[in-house]
């Protein structure tokens, strides 16, 4: 079983992302679950998010201890990451920065794209919580980009100007993170 946690700032979409996630990894036949964590709602507070994937049906219901993955929506959220992320695991940060520069303590491997960059460019506005999904598809090979193109499909809907930019900026940030 893979897991991941998702960390953004409330408002962000941390929770929409683990739930596009989760929607994805089912659609390349895996199990999966999505939860958030946090607690008084509050805009721009930190917000955890998690998904479990697996290849058989996932029956445990607890907190995730141990990640395999972790997805930073806001760079400066980083100086106060504090999940466990497995040695050998990978942190996906949102930044234009060097992984060298970013204040994690991890055995994982960092890894850096200018998610928002790319938002601003193609959606015009720094939505980067969907399209932060490519990177993980690109990088760790869980789930598959037309799985992606498919979850984002049923979440915003198939038509329309937000859903085919989405979905344009997502190809562009597997590019991107390949």
């Amino acid at each position: 079983m893979k897991q991941i946690v998702i960390l953004g700032r409330g408002g962000q979409g941390a929770v929409t992302s683990s739930q596009v996630l989760a929607v994805a990894a089912f659609e390349n036949g895996k199990h999966s679950q999505a939860f958030p964590n946090f607690g008084v709602e509050r805009m721009g507070a930190p917000v955890k998010s998690y998904c479990r994937i697996d290849e058989k049906p996932i029956n445990l219901r607890s907190h995730v201890y141990e990640a395999d993955y972790a997805i930073i929506l806001d760079q400066t959220l980083a100086e106060c990451f504090d999940e466990k992320v497995k040695d050998g695991g990978l942190i996906i940060v949102n930044s234009n920065r060097l992984p060298k520069e970013i204040p994690i303590s991890s055995k994982a491997k960092i890894v850096c794209v200018d998610i928002t960059k790319i938002a601003l460019g193609i959606i015009g506005k720094p939505f980067v919580n969907i399209i932060a999904l490519g990177a993980f598809s690109a990088l760790t090979k869980e789930i598959s980009l037309q799985a992606l193109e498919k979850a984002v499909q049923k979440q915003i809907g198939s038509k329309g100007s937000i859903a085919e930019k989405n979905i344009a900026a997502l190809k562009k940030v597997y590019e991107a993170s390949k």
